[in-house]
C-alpha cells in the first residue's frame, strides 16, 4: 500500500507541475484533447497503461 501512495502522489506532482508552471499549455492540451476523436484517446490510454506496466515490471522484476 505504500508503494501505491507513493505513485498516486508522482501523479499529483505532475500533474500540479503542469497546471503551477504553465497553464496556458495545460489548457491547450485540454481543447486538442476535446478535439481528438475518442478512439484516439483510447488508444493512447491503452498504451500509457502498457508502457506503466512494463515499466514497473522491469524496475521491481
Amino acid at each position: 500500500m505504500d508503494d501505491l501512495g507513493v505513485a498516486i502522489g508522482l501523479v499529483l506532482v505532475i500533474e500540479g507541475l503542469v497546471w503551477a508552471l504553465a497553464p496556458r499549455f495545460g489548457r491547450r492540451l485540454l481543447e486538442a484533447a476535446s478535439e481528438t476523436p475518442e478512439s484516439s484517446l483510447r488508444l493512447a490510454g491503452t498504451l500509457a497503461v502498457t508502457a506503466g506496466v512494463i515499466l514497473v515490471w522491469l524496475i521491481r522484476g
